[in-house]
Formats: C-alpha cells, sequence, structure tokens
C-alpha cells in the first residue's frame, strides 16, 4: 500500500486570527501611537533609561574620558600641577585651617605665574592648577590660579556632600564625574607634579593612589610634595612601615616635605615641572 505524501503545511489554510488580539497593532487603523511611544522606538543617544542601564557602563565610562579630554585639548592644557587637600578648611576657621588653606592659595598663585600656565600663545600650557574642585584647599588652589589670572581645572565628583563646584575655577574646565576610577585617571594623566595639603579620607586617597602609581612605574617621575611635615609624620608613620617590611626604604624617597608655599614649588621645580617648558622656550 503507498504512503500517503506528507502534508504541504502550504496548502493548509490560514489559520484565523481573533480580530481583537490584532486590532491594538493593526496599521489599518492608522493609529501607530503605540510604537511611536514605544522605548526601543526612542533614538539610542536620546533615550536617557537605556544610557542609565546597566549594560551602558562603559559606554558611560567612556564618555566620562572623552568629553573631558576635549574640554582640556580646546585649553591647551598639556600637564597640570595636582593640589589636594581637605575640603573642610576655610580662610575664617581655625589657625592651622586658615593657615593651610592660605598657603594653597598662595602655591598655586606661584605655580600659576612660573610655570606656563599662562603661556598659551607660545606654546601649550603647562603646570595648569588641577584640583578636585570642591570648598576647602580645593577653592584655595583654584582661588590662586585665578588671582594670577590663569585657568584651574575643578574634578568634581557627585557626593552626597562637599559636592558643588568652588567658585574660582575655570568654568570651561569644571568637569563633573560619576566615576572615581575616570576621574582619577584625569588627575594621573596630565600630573607634572603633585603637592598634597593635610586632608582626610579622601585627600588619603588620593596621594596613596599616586604614589602606588610611582612606586610601581606605573607613572613617570613626578614630584611629590607633602606639606608640613609635621601634620604628615603624625597621621602616616611612613617609618614604621617600613620598619614591619611592607614597603621599602627607598619607597620614602618617592615624596619630599615643603614647609612654606615657596618651598613647594621649588620642590617641584627641582623634580622637573619645568624641564619640558624651558627646554621649549630656548628653542624658539
Amino acid at each position: 500500500m503507498a504512503k500517503k505524501p506528507p502534508e504541504n503545511p502550504a496548502n493548509k489554510p490560514a489559520p484565523k486570527l481573533d480580530p481583537k488580539t490584532i486590532a491594538p497593532f493593526s496599521h489599518a487603523q492608522g493609529d501607530n501611537d503605540a510604537q511611536m511611544a514605544a522605548a526601543s522606538y526612542k533614538l539610542a543617544a536620546l533615550d536617557q533609561d537605556w544610557l542609565l542601564s546597566d549594560s551602558m557602563r562603559g559606554v558611560r565610562f567612556m564618555l566620562e574620558y572623552a568629553k573631558v579630554e576635549e574640554a582640556l585639548d580646546r585649553w591647551g592644557v598639556r600637564s597640570t600641577i595636582v593640589v589636594f587637600g581637605s575640603a573642610r578648611f576655610s580662610p575664617n576657621g581655625r589657625p592651622e585651617h586658615q593657615r593651610w588653606y592660605n598657603d594653597a592659595r598662595t602655591f598655586a598663585r606661584i605655580a600659576s605665574e612660573r610655570g606656563g600656565a599662562l603661556l598659551s600663545e607660545r606654546s601649550p600650557r603647562d603646570n595648569v592648577i588641577a584640583t578636585g574642585g570642591g570648598p576647602g584647599i580645593m577653592e584655595a588652589a583654584n582661588r590662586g590660579a585665578h588671582d594670577a589670572g590663569a585657568p584651574s581645572i575643578g574634578y568634581n565628583i557627585t557626593l552626597p556632600m562637599e559636592q558643588e563646584p568652588n567658585a574660582y575655577s575655570t568654568p570651561d574646565l569644571t568637569f563633573r564625574f560619576h566615576y572615581f576610577a575616570m576621574r582619577k585617571m584625569h588627575f594621573a594623566m596630565r600630573a607634572n607634579a603633585l603637592v598634597v595639603f593635610p586632608g582626610g579620607m579622601g585627600t588619603l586617597d588620593e596621594l596613596f593612589e599616586l604614589l602606588a602609581l610611582r612606586q610601581t612605574d606605573k607613572a613617570p617621575p613626578i614630584p611629590i610634595v607633602l606639606y608640613d611635615r609635621k601634620f604628615w609624620e603624625e597621621v602616616i608613620n611612613f617609618d614604621a612601615m617600613v620598619k614591619h617590611g611592607v614597603i621599602s626604604a627607598p619607597d620614602e624617597s618617592l615624596f619630599t616635605y615643603a614647609e612654606t608655599p615657596e618651598q613647594a614649588w621649588q620642590q617641584c621645580v627641582d623634580g622637573g615641572v619645568m624641564t619640558r617648558w624651558l627646554q621649549e622656550q630656548h628653542t624658539t
């Protein structure tokens, strides 16, 4: 007995569709409101919910890199002097807080006047003051650059408190980060020197970030100046770290101490912050 040939699906009648099911999606009705309102229809660049999703974290990270890079390039910023310190100091606070605030302001003015931040017509800007952009020592350093008529950078970070930019960083160079890691990367990328005034957890975090990069040769040699030796020796016992074998004695040569703004600037100069700029000025 011959086998029955298999059914040809093409010959089967189309199934009946329930009009109630397809009505909302029927183009015959001329109503495409649902399609227009769908999240999938939004332009990717304008879809904030998607851009803020977990899958786009890498893209957001890249955006924080690119936006800042473009702005710094437009201003011709080739190198910076990074100034860290407490956000809690003011020119009207405790006497030692006043002194540190005023010294940071004076140092930044000196560095801005002598370091090449003002000379963009003949060369790129060098040794531009860069801070975390907030109050306290950050404000003082941006203010010192402002006193000199020089631009300065404020790398702000979104925090529950102490997050608003101070009034002295250059507006076009005042940035806001979500990611600490990208903010730290921008601090390190152009740093010609690091001057660290007394500060708390955030200051220590940034200091040890740069010290670790130098210790491991992940960053080029730059002067790292700790301001007010008495404070730092009370807060961090580097000798004890050597004693217990967690760092080596030569690691203590990664940084120096300064007691005055002029001395801090000289430590930067001795560490080579002016070498590249002076060479270029000599050849032009």
